[in-house]
């Protein structure tokens, strides 16, 4: 059985809940098709590319075994599957099979997507930049991340540290 007692009355929110909410749901979507119609516009990649190309030059040598990109992204097996396959495709990764392990395999970036994150990183972060922090103050800034970690911690995934 889960944590919620169904049969208990429901826990509504208060009227500055209820609008911290629904701005934190509007701010979310209106952010995320901004900066994905940006870069799309930019560099000819989706936030989706954008987010493996990172994780994969996150690490040394540029590869990740395929079910550990997905939980890092919080994808589903298919999804990623999918994904990878149009990124391939399109040069941008690369399949690599494990030689320790005949069941296991990398993804790993190839020369092009190197290139292409390379090219769009710049002009994404100065759109994060203008659409996001620009707009903030250093403490509202802190407050961000302080708020966003805790949200990360009730949920059960650890806050990403400066060294990942």
């Amino acid at each position: 059985m889960n944590d919620i007692d169904t049969a208990a009355e429901p826990r509504w929110l208060n009227d500055t809940e209820q609008h911290a909410w629904r701005s934190f749901l509007r701010m979310q979507a209106q952010l995320t098709t901004r900066l994905g119609r940006e870069l799309q516009a930019e560099s000819d990649l989706s936030i989706a590319d954008y987010d493996v190309l990172v994780h994969l030059t996150d690490l040394e040598g540029g590869r990740r075994r395929i079910l550990e990109l997905a939980r890092e992204l919080d994808w589903e097996k298919s999804r990623m599957s999918h994904h990878l396959a149009r990124m391939a495709k399109r040069g941008l990764i690369a399949r690599e099979e494990c030689e320790a392990d005949g069941r296991g395999a990398f993804i790993a970036i190839t020369p092009q997507g190197q290139a292409a994150i390379e090219a769009a990183a710049p002009r994404h972060v100065e759109t994060v930049r203008r659409l996001v922090f620009d707009a903030l103050t250093s403490e509202q800034v802190a407050a961000l991340g302080a708020v966003s970690d805790r949200i990360l911690e009730q949920l059960g995934t650890p806050a990403p540290s400066c060294e990942d």
